[in-house]
């Protein structure tokens, strides 16, 4: 149950508590919708960071979500199983990993993005997909973080992005 009071506009919970600030709402899902909308990362390397966010932030509404066109992408409910592991799986790319940790980081301690954790990164990705995955991030993790604070239910239907 969310933890403010908002009248239900039928979107669910995770659209209709924003709406009490309908102009921040439209920027919140046009930031979403830049972010999935135009990534060049790959398919698994985006849900790799996204869903780490979504288990720190313990947002049930990025938990629930999956990545649309999931099978072309070859993510399945194994794939976020792996993602949960990424210090030991052998499932995951050099990349899917490094987006994976990169997240954790982000999310959790940025200061020790060092020298060597940079050099790492910037040994498997060019200048321009780190900036895709360090806005991806942000988006993830603010808006994620949100939701979390605010305490909304997942929709009844799966949100594909």
């Amino acid at each position: 149950m969310a933890r403010i009071e908002f009248p239900e506009r039928g979107m669910g919970e995770h659209v209709d508590w924003a709406l009490l600030r309908t102009d921040m709402a439209i920027g919140m899902g046009q930031f979403s919708e830049a972010v999935y909308g135009n990534t060049q990362l790959s398919l698994r390397e985006r849900e790799a960071a996204r869903w780490t966010i979504a288990i720190i932030n313990d947002c049930v509404v990025c938990q629930g979500t999956r990545a649309a066109n999931a099978e072309a992408g070859h993510v399945t409910e194994g794939f976020y199983a792996e993602v949960e592991d990424w210090r030991t799986t052998d499932a995951l790319s050099e990349r899917e990993r490094l987006a994976a940790e990169f997240a954790e980081r982000f999310a959790l301690d940025h200061q020790a993005m060092d020298d060597a954790f940079w050099e790492r990164m910037h040994g498997a990705y060019r200048d321009d997909e780190l900036a895709d995955l360090t806005i991806c991030c942000g988006m993830f993790l603010g808006l994620g973080r949100t939701m979390a604070v605010v305490g909304v239910s997942a929709p009844d239907e799966r949100i594909e992005v």
